[in-house]
């Protein structure tokens, strides 16, 4: 079974994906927001809890896996991606979501970007951007803006920030969205088309830090700011038009599917198996092997 295909049985809920765990965010955080759509994505996909692996790895964003019923792995600091890796060629039936923030995914663990893209793994990359270190209390972010006062940056950050959007796009992602809570359906909406689409799969959310981010990025002025990409007559199978939408990161906030492959590349678990079937036919007949390795054979 695929992630593209629907169970049989009775399709679950969304509260069949939500933990007995509650969530210990700040009140009013984005996240809260992101945990709901991911459950209502992975309701309309139709997979049992014990189908879908989630992994994460260390921030305010990496609790999730904790909030739902699916296996999940709270991994170190921005090493969310290899071990998702790993995972999903160990056991490729699993559908494999992988949580983030903007310091866990594009600082310690941003070199791993490049690699699960070129190989194109058949995951789905959810990145909380609130452009804050929060867990750690309000520091520099890699996608915190220029001038920005924090805690490690009273007179202003000398910096430039990350575009997240701009950076998978130059490594070659085949599905590039983002989104933000102040639109849940849009939201829910966009996780499930990224865990349907074969291969790997990048979703930045705009999802707010209330107690150490900017009053502008707060739900209500996204509400105000977000303006969907659909509704601008943009084309996600244009890879230019998306370039050009995604350097505008930082200035607009676009939401929805900026890029989707319309000819999806071979994921690199199909290759794997192409792979093994071509060597299988190579190998010596099993009876045989052990008789290789005795004295006298």
């Amino acid at each position: 079974m695929t992630a593209l295909e629907p169970i049989a049985v009775d399709k679950p809920q969304a509260g069949n994906f939500k933990s007995d765990l509650k969530p210990i965010w700040c009140a009013g955080c984005g996240d809260y927001g992101v945990v709901t759509a991911i459950t209502r994505a992975l309701a309309a996909i139709g997979r049992p809890a014990h189908e879908i692996a989630f992994i994460s790895g260390i921030g305010c964003s990496s609790r999730i896996p904790g909030y739902t019923t699916a296996y999940g792995f709270n991994t170190v600091h921005g090493r969310a991606l290899p071990i998702a890796q790993g995972i999903k060629l160990a056991n490729p039936e699993l559908l494999v979501l992988v949580a983030s923030g903007d310091g866990d995914g594009f600082s310690i663990g941003g070199g791993h970007v490049a690699h699960v893209i070129r190989r194109n793994i058949d995951l789905t990359y959810i990145v909380m951007d609130n452009q804050i270190y929060g867990l750690t209390k309000g520091q520099l972010s890699p996608t915190s803006q220029r001038g920005r006062k924090t805690a490690t940056s009273n007179f202003g950050s000398l910096e430039e920030p990350v575009n997240p959007l701009l950076y998978v796009m130059g490594y070659g992602a085949s599905f590039v969205a983002q989104g933000t809570p102040a639109d849940m359906p849009g939201l829910a909406r966009i996780i499930e088309e990224g865990i349907r689409f074969p291969g790997f799969a990048f979703i930045n959310i705009q999802s707010p830090c209330v107690t150490y981010g900017e009053e502008d990025q707060q739900l209500k002025a996204q509400k105000v700011r977000m303006r969907s990409l659909e509704s601008i007559g943009h084309d996600p199978a244009d890879r230019a038009g998306a370039t050009e939408r995604a350097r505008e990161y930082g200035t607009r906030l676009y939401t929805g599917i900026l890029y989707r492959n319309p000819n999806p590349p071979r994921t690199y678990g199909q290759g794997v198996i192409e792979r093994q079937q071509s060597l299988q036919k190579l190998a010596a007949p099993r009876h045989e092997i052990l008789n290789r390795f005795l004295p006298g054979h």
